[in-house]
């Protein structure tokens, strides 16, 4: 995908603690984001797309929060693209590919969020802060 996240005319930042309640929070200020910016809800990307958001601020929950008393949630959004980022300050970049099992399965390394990236023909990756103290996790989607 070649939408540069600087140039999607609808963006939306929260930070919450990083705390179970957090991931309701995030899902929920999402879809009203998305329903401002005239993406509609039973958009086909939405479902998959909030699942990822909410998978992604879960393992910012369970893993960073002893680094990271907070995680920012970053949406943004064009015409033809969703964009979502999960920021912590915990340093650990976890692998997004993981390897793939004898059984065919993706092992390790946030496969929801990779299963359903991929399926939607989006993308992944993992910026890490120029202090190497944290991270963010960039899913982008085609709409």
């Amino acid at each position: 995908m070649s939408t540069q996240l600087q140039t999607l005319p609808h963006r939306h930042v929260i930070t919450l603690p990083t705390e179970p309640s957090a991931v309701r929070t995030a899902r929920e200020r999402a879809e009203q984001a998305l329903v401002e910016w005239g993406i509609g809800l039973r958009h086909p990307t939405v479902d998959p797309a909030l699942l990822i958001l909410a998978e992604l601020v879960t393992n910012s929950v369970r893993h960073a929060a002893v680094l990271s008393p907070t995680v920012t949630v970053i949406y943004a959004a064009g015409p033809d693209c969703l964009a979502l980022a999960v920021h912590d300050r915990h340093p650990y970049q976890p692998p997004l590919y993981g390897t793939v099992t004898d059984t065919g399965t993706r092992a390790g390394g946030l496969a929801t969020v990779m299963e359903l990236t991929l399926a939607l023909g989006g993308t992944a990756v993992v910026r890490g802060d120029a202090d190497g103290g944290g991270k963010s996790i960039w899913i982008t989607l085609p709409l």
